[in-house]
C-alpha cells in the first residue's frame, strides 16, 4: 500500500519505508544512534564541573572565562626566577634558594591586597615580581659568599630590622589602637636604606630601582592605612599575613 504521511513514519525509516542495510551490514544488525538524535542521556559524573556536560558552543567560551581569572602566583614566579637567575650565572655549586609555602601565602595576600589598593593587577605583579628577584639575588649574593665583612655587618643589622618590621606589624595588627603608620612607614625606610648599602657593589642600577619601588610602595602612607583600616578585604588579608609572619617568627625563620 502507499506510505503513510512523513510524520507517522517509525524512527529509521526513509521516504520508502524500512532502510535496507548497508554495505557490509547484517540484516537485523543494530545501527550506531544517530548524531542527530533527540535525545540522548548523559551520565552523572562526580567532580566534573556541570558546564563541562553543556552544548559545544557554550564550552568554547570557558577558555575566555578561565583566562579572565587571576592565576597570579607567587610560588611559580620564585621558580621562574630562581631558574632563570641561575641560568645567567658562571657557577651551579649554589644551593636552591627558595621561597616556602608560609613566604608564599605572605606574598600572595601582599599582592592581593596591593592590587585591591591600586586598581592595577599589572603594577601589582610588578612590585611582587620585583620583591622576589631581590631576596632571590640577595640570597644568591649570601649563599656564595659574596659579602665581605663590612658587607656582612651592615646585613645582619637589616636583618634585624626586618626582624622588628616583623613584630611591630604583628603588634600593629594584634593590640588594637596602636598602628602608627609613621612607625611602619620608618622601619621599611631603614630596611630600604640598609639594603641598598649591602648590595651597593654588587647589583645594578636596575636591581636598585627595584628596591626603590617595592619599599616605596610598602612604605607609603595611604597603602599602610587602607591595609590597617577597618574595611574589608584588607582586614582579611592583613589577618592573613600576620598569620604568616608570626608563623615565621616563631620558627625564628625572620
Amino acid at each position: 500500500g502507499r506510505p503513510g504521511p512523513a510524520g507517522n513514519r517509525a524512527p529509521g525509516t526513509g521516504s520508502r519505508g524500512i532502510t535496507a542495510p548497508g554495505r557490509g551490514e547484517e540484516p537485523g544488525e543494530a545501527k550506531p544512534p544517530s548524531r542527530h538524535a533527540p535525545f540522548r542521556p548523559v551520565p552523572f559524573r562526580p567532580g566534573v564541573p556541570e558546564a563541562a556536560e553543556q552544548p559545544r558552543s557554550r564550552r568554547r567560551a570557558l577558555p575566555r572565562q578561565a583566562a579572565e581569572m587571576d592565576t597570579f602566583s607567587t610560588k611559580n614566579l620564585a621558580l621562574q626566577a630562581q631558574k632563570k637567575l641561575l641560568s645567567k650565572m658562571a657557577t651551579k655549586t649554589i644551593a636552591n634558594v627558595f621561597i616556602d609555602d608560609t613566604s608564599s601565602e605572605i606574598l600572595d595576600e601582599l599582592y592581593r591586597a596591593t592590587k585591591e589598593y591600586t586598581h592595577n593587577r599589572k603594577e601589582a605583579q610588578k612590585i611582587i615580581k620585583n620583591l622576589i628577584k631581590i631576596v632571590m639575588k640577595l640570597g644568591v649574593l649570601y649563599r656564595n659568599g659574596q659579602f665581605n665583612p663590612e658587607e656582612l655587618l651592615v646585613m645582619e643589622r637589616f636583618r634585624k630590622k626586618v626582624h622588628t618590621l616583623a613584630m611591630t606589624a604583628v603588634s600593629f595588627h594584634q593590640i588594637d589602637f596602636t598602628f602608627d603608620r609613621r612607625v611602619m612607614s620608618d622601619v621599611l625606610t631603614e630596611c630600604r636604606d640598609l639594603l641598598h648599602q649591602a648590595v651597593n657593589g654588587h647589583l645594578t642600577a636596575k636591581s636598585h630601582s627595584r628596591i626603590n619601588h617595592v619599599f616605596n610602595h610598602f612604605a607609603d602612607y595611604e597603602f599602610l592605612s587602607a591595609l590597617y583600616g577597618p574595611s574589608e578585604p584588607y582586614r582579611t588579608h592583613l589577618k592573613r599575613i600576620c598569620e604568616g609572619v608570626n608563623k615565621m617568627l616563631e620558627e625564628d625563620s625572620i
